[in-house]
C-alpha cells in the first residue's frame, strides 16, 4: 500500500526548480537518482495490466526504477539478499561493531567519497581482522559482513560502517573453531587505537599521492605542512568504535540485516508534511541522553533535496562487503568446513524449507485475486513513455491511474 507522502512527490514538486538553481553543481549520478525516484512506479517507466482468470478484476502495475537509493525499491532487493545470506548463518553468537569517522574526516569525505569510503572499509576490516588474529585476544580468522551508511538520522553527513561478526573464527591451520566469549568479542579501546592509526596512515598516503581534493575552507589542507598539522590533531583525537550487545540468535541477525543492508537515507514513512515552506520529517536525536529521542525537523525543499543527494554513492561503489571466511571467493568452502567443525549440517535441505515439490511451488500472494482468490495473470504490457536518463517532465498526478 502506498505511503501518503513520498520522496518522489518532493522531486516532482520541487525538482525542476532545484535543478535550475544548482545547474552545474550536480553530477550525473545525482541527476539519475532524482529522475529514477520521481519516475518509480509511474507510467513513465511502463508497466502491465493484471487480470483475474475467474472474475473481471484488473489491476495496473507500474515498473520500479530499481535504483539503490530509491525508498520504494529496496524491500525486494533486501529479501533476495537475505535469502542468500541465510545459508551462511552459523549456530554461534553474532556481534555488532560500528566504526565511525570524526567529523573533520567526514568533511574531507564530502568531496572525496570514493577514496574515503573505500579507505573506511579497508581500515575497519583490517582492524578487526588484525586484533582478532592476535593470540592475546581471540587468535582466530573471523568473518565480517560490513555495511556502509553515510547519514545521520537528520540526513546529515555521517559516514560509518556497521559490521556483523560471528562470535568466533577458524584457527590458523583451519582445523579448529575458536569461540569468543558469550558477551565479549574484542576490546573496543584496542580497536579504536588501531583503527585510527591505520586510517590516518592510509589517508596520509592518499594525500602524498595527490588523490585527495580540497575546496572552500579545506583548500589550505592541500599544502603538505598544513595537512601534516591537521593529521597531528586527528592522532590526538579519540576515535569512536562501538560494540553493541550480541544478538540473541540467528533470527535476530537476519531481522537486523533486513533493516540495515538496503536502507536509504530516509524512508517515506518518516515524511510528515510537504509544503512550499518546508519539508517536515521525523528523526531520532541520539544526543538526548534521556527523554524522548523522537523529534521532528523542517527543512526548506532546497535543503532537504541537498541532504538527500549528499548520500548518493559513486557509480559502481559496493556498500556491502564481506571479509575473512565470509569473503566471496572462499565463503562456500569455509562455511562447509566450519559447519563440519561445529557438528551441524553443511546446509539445511531445501526440502525442509518448502512443503511443496519444485513442480508445484506455492502460489505467490501478489498472483492471487483479492476478490475471488483466483489466479491473476498479465493480460497487457505497455512500454515506458521515457527512460529515466534525464529529468522527466512534471506530472500533475505523478503518473498514477485516474
Amino acid at each position: 500500500m502506498r505511503s501518503s507522502l513520498e520522496v518522489a512527490d518532493i522531486f516532482a514538486r520541487f525538482g525542476d526548480a532545484y535543478r535550475k538553481t544548482h545547474k552545474g553543481h550536480l553530477n550525473l549520478s545525482q541527476l539519475k537518482v532524482m529522475s529514477a525516484v520521481q519516475s518509480c512506479r509511474t507510467a513513465v517507466l511502463g508497466g502491465h495490466v493484471e487480470g483475474c482468470t475467474t472474475c473481471d478484476h484488473t489491476k495496473i502495475a507500474y515498473n520500479s526504477c530499481r535504483n539503490r537509493h530509491c525508498p520504494k525499491c529496496q524491500g525486494a532487493a533486501a529479501r533476495d539478499w537475505l535469502a542468500k545470506r541465510q545459508e551462511d548463518l552459523l549456530p554461534v553468537g553474532y556481534f555488532h561493531v560500528v566504526f565511525t569517522l570524526p567529523s573533520e574526516i567526514s568533511d574531507i569525505a564530502w568531496y572525496n567519497k570514493t577514496v574515503i569510503y573505500d579507505l573506511l572499509f579497508k581500515a575497519a576490516s583490517q582492524t578487526l581482522m588484525t586484533i582478532a588474529a592476535d593470540r592475546r585476544h581471540l587468535g582466530a580468522r573471523i568473518g565480517i559482513t560490513a555495511v556502509l551508511h553515510t547519514w545521520g538520522s537528520a540526513l546529515t553527513h555521517h559516514p560509518h560502517i556497521h559490521m556483523i561478526v560471528p562470535g568466533g573464527g577458524l584457527s590458523k591451520d583451519g582445523k579448529h573453531w575458536i569461540r569468543s566469549r558469550a558477551k565479549f568479542l574484542l576490546p573496543v579501546r584496542v580497536l579504536s587505537k588501531l583503527f585510527r592509526r591505520l586510517f590516518l596512515d592510509k589517508l596520509m598516503a592518499l594525500h602524498r599521492d595527490g588523490q585527495l581534493r580540497f575546496f572552500g575552507d579545506q583548500a589550505p589542507l592541500a599544502d603538505p605542512k598544513r595537512f601534516a598539522s591537521f593529521m597531528a590533531s586527528m592522532r590526538a583525537k579519540k576515535w569512536v568504535v562501538y560494540a553493541k550487545a550480541p544478538f540473541s540468535g540467528p533470527d535476530a541477525v537476519l531481522a537486523y540485516l533486513a533493516r540495515y543492508t538496503h536502507r536509504v537515507a530516509i524512508s517515506n514513512k518518516r515524511l510528515i508534511a510537504i509544503k512550499d515552506t518546508g519539508i517536515t520529517f521525523a528523526y531520532k536525536d541520539y544526543r538526548r541522553p534521556t527523554g524522548d529521542q523522537q523529534q521532528t525537523m523542517t527543512l526548506t525543499p532546497d535543503a532537504f533535496i541537498s541532504r538527500f543527494l549528499l548520500h548518493v554513492l559513486p557509480k559502481g561503489f559496493h556498500r556491502i562487503r564481506h571479509y575473512g571466511f565470509l569473503s566471496s571467493g572462499v565463503r562456500v568452502k569455509e562455511i562447509m568446513a566450519i559447519r563440519h567443525l561445529l557438528g551441524v549440517p553443511e546446509r539445511p535441505p531445501k526440502e525442509a524449507d518448502n512443503a511443496t515439490t519444485p513442480d508445484a511451488p506455492p502460489k505467490k500472494p501478489w498472483l492471487i485475486c483479492p476478490c475471488c482468490g483466483g489466479d491473476r495473470v498479465i493480460i497487457d504490457i505497455f512500454q515506458c513513455k521515457a527512460q529515466p536518463r534525464a529529468p522527466p517532465h512534471a506530472q500533475p498526478n505523478h503518473g498514477r491511474p485516474p
